[in-house]
């Protein structure tokens, strides 16, 4: 990975080569799935190339239909909820084009950040961070369909 990933941003080199130690890598086919909303979150992901869809699947008319909240690219994070209790998935990943991914499983993460308490600091500071965005991400979207009802009833 030529940038620091987002979810290490802060850590010296050392730490996050630390980190990387104890992580696996997988490849995920063009079209693939990667979790569904609802799955158990046991493992965090940094998408080392490729790209991530994360969508919002609801029922339009008796079918599925998958919203696109958004694209993650590389260096960036994907299944945070794995360290986020209830850890369930809060959206559904797919890969629009073959993806590499670097895999942390919760369990390693956790004894990582009490071994290193300063490490898991940074790395929850990240994760608020990117929290907060999706947080006004989905007010937005919220706040436009709200708009739009608004505008039908009063039409």
């Amino acid at each position: 990975m030529n940038t620091q990933p987002e979810l290490f941003r802060g850590l010296d080199q050392d730490d996050i080569d630390h980190a990387l130690s104890f992580a696996s890598h997988m490849t995920i086919a063009s079209g693939a799935e990667l979790f569904r909303m609802g799955d158990v979150a046991d493992r965090l992901f940094l998408i080392e190339r490729g790209r991530i869809r994360l969508t919002l699947p609801i029922q339009v008319r008796g079918h599925e239909e998958n919203i696109l909240v958004e694209e993650r690219l590389p260096g960036q994070t994907v299944g945070w909820s794995a360290l986020i209790p209830p850890y369930r998935l809060t959206l559904t990943a797919t890969a629009p084009l073959q993806t590499e991914l670097i895999v942390f499983s919760r369990e390693a993460l956790q004894a990582h950040f009490a071994a290193y308490p300063s490490v898991g600091y940074v790395v929850s500071q990240n994760l608020a961070a990117g929290m907060g965005q999706r947080l006004q991400l989905f007010q937005t979207m919220w706040l436009r369909e709200m708009q739009r009802t608004v505008e039908l009833r009063c039409a």
